[in-house]
């Protein structure tokens, strides 16, 4: 399969679609490039956890927007609950940071940007981290915070996750309608992780052009967070998983990140398996561009295709209305 970036031929007829970088935004990468460069691939094991939340923090704050902590099948968390937000229907958000860093409240305004997009109230849990807690402690929180808001009456719950992650928003997707009953609606993942054993060619092709990460970086981490665990497991890598009867999927990517092909690989093997996935690459983008809301067009855009696929699965999921209702 040719996985070179290519324009979308037809409206719904490819899988993959490629945004060309506009004059602003290559000026603002090239800024935030020449900013980072010194410090590429430095934050490692648990000391980079308060500069990595700083880091996030620094996402624009979404206005109407409040946020509530709360626990979830005794998982704590934060609440992302947009003004006149929907109440059938929930979304659970699942951060990122390797496995071993991030704080809910970190995420706040990030999360807060995709639920006021949907028009949806979205909870972000504070899964256990490694390597204190290695796998599968994240996964298992992620299941019980899903089967918490079941309980709670919310039974209409979409998925979305930002790098690690979307490995367990894909992960947990695959695991869903289980003991609950109830199926997500569909996922978006930014930039997941979806191959624990880092066989992607981009992490070749774009070690030079991914200004964060390196690949010693990341195998540090990935040890701390499987252990002794295969890497191939589908419930550590989800690329290596079944894809029958998933819903919906979309996922978004820069095409400067090392984790390119992560994204390109779980969305063909998704099609190739009857699933609706679609992934978007974004030229020039670095990992997380979306938290660059306010300063970067690309982040705009794909926020707004994020915010529409998301409230469109809520309403595909809601129940009907009986008639006269």
């Amino acid at each position: 399969m040719n996985l070179k970036p290519r324009e979308t031929t037809s409206p719904g007829g490819a899988w993959e679609t490629f945004h060309p970088q506009s004059a602003p935004d290559g000026a603002a990468i090239a800024q935030l490039r020449a900013m980072v460069a010194p410090n590429k691939g430095k934050l490692r094991g648990t000391a980079a956890r308060v500069p990595f939340d700083g880091i996030i923090s620094h996402t624009s704050f979404p206005e109407g927007v409040g946020f509530r902590e709360d626990t979830i099948g005794d998982v704590p968390g934060w609440w992302c609950e947009p003004t006149a937000a929907r109440q059938d229907a929930a979304i659970l958000h699942l951060h990122g940071g390797w496995f071993n860093w991030g704080k809910a409240q970190a995420f706040r305004n990030l999360v807060g940007h995709i639920a006021r997009s949907a028009g949806a109230r979205a909870f972000i849990p504070d899964y256990r981290l490694a390597p204190e807690h290695p796998f599968p402690a994240a996964v298992d929180d992620a299941q019980a915070c899903f089967r918490g808001l079941v309980e709670t009456g919310v039974r209409n719950i979409a998925l979305t996750g930002d790098s690690a992650g979307g490995n367990l928003a894909l992960v947990l997707l695959a695991l869903t309608g289980g003991r609950s009953g109830v199926r997500a609606v569909g996922a978006v993942a930014l930039s997941p992780v979806t191959d624990l054993a880092l066989t992607g060619a981009s992490w070749e092709s774009r070690a030079d052009a991914d200004p964060f990460f390196r690949r010693d970086q990341a195998e540090s981490l990935i040890a701390a967070y499987i252990g002794g665990h295969s890497p191939v497991d589908p419930s550590t890598s989800p690329l290596y998983g079944s894809f029958a009867g998933l819903p919906p999927i979309r996922i978004h990517v820069g095409d400067a990140e090392v984790l390119l092909d992560d994204s390109r690989r779980y969305a063909a093997a998704a099609v190739a398996a009857g699933v609706d996935a679609r992934v978007d690459v974004w030229e020039g983008m670095p990992h997380g561009f979306i938290g660059n809301i306010g300063q970067l067009e690309a982040a705009a855009k794909a926020l707004d295709m994020i915010g529409n696929f998301v409230s469109e699965r809520l309403d595909a999921g809601a129940p009907a209305k009986r008639a006269g209702s």
